[in-house]
């Protein structure tokens, strides 16, 4: 009986679309706002994730970068931030390929010259397999599909920042703010036994004045 009933509400709910449909259809104005509004819809979801990330691509920063892959790597490169310019220069993984090679010499052994997608994106993940040795951190690398499908270069634009602070370690050009070197302190035995003696009420206490205690106003009497 049950399998019965969701079977007809099952005919039942495609006759109701067919007949939405039908009617709309005929109605020429009507139908191109059925159209118009299925369209813009499926647009917009799929539109707006990318328009959002793609608002946080800087072409300044874009264009630092390209300027210190080219630096790096000899390479002639149009140094635009333009994101089409960005996209074009690095959506092969060659020039990628060509800056860690520059930086660790045959760190990537093979470079596909071939423009098929699965040599272009073997290209991305070979740079970024090199990346993530030299130290850049796994949450400033990008996924390949976010330069190969152009799902975000902002992305693309943070690893290389990553990648050129850390040039200079390879006696290459750097960009962005130096990072911070290890500071590492050696206390003698001494030193490490004197801070044992310290009391610790030194460091700081809660034991002080407070309120505990005080009653405000006559006791209740049960």
């Amino acid at each position: 009986m049950a399998n019965n009933r969701a079977t007809k509400s099952g005919f039942a709910a495609e006759a109701q679309r067919k007949d939405i449909v039908s009617r709309v259809q005929r109605n020429p104005i009507a139908a191109g706002a059925f159209d118009r509004y299925f369209t813009n819809k499926i647009y917009y979801c799929k539109s707006q994730p990318s328009v959002s990330i793609n608002s946080k691509y800087s072409e300044e920063l874009a264009q630092e970068c390209l300027e210190w892959v080219s630096s790096v790597t000899g390479l002639p490169l149009n140094t635009s931030g333009d994101p089409d310019n960005f996209f074009e220069v690095l959506k092969d993984g060659q020039v990628l390929c060509q800056l860690v090679n520059t930086l660790i010499p045959g760190s990537v052994k093979k470079v596909n010259t071939s423009t098929m997608a699965f040599k272009c994106m073997e290209n991305i993940n070979n740079f970024l397999a090199v990346a993530v040795s030299i130290g850049v951190p796994s949450q400033e690398t990008f996924q390949s599909v976010d330069l190969w499908e152009r799902q975000n270069l902002n992305s693309v634009v943070i690893c290389l920042q990553s990648l050129g602070r850390k040039a200079g370690q390879f006696g290459a050009p750097s960009i962005g703010p130096k990072e911070a070197e290890k500071n590492i302190r050696n206390f003698s035995e001494d030193k490490l036994k004197a801070g044992q003696t310290i009391i610790s009420l030194q460091y700081g206490s809660n034991k002080g004045a407070n309120q505990s205690g005080l009653n405000f106003g006559n006791t209740r009497h049960m």
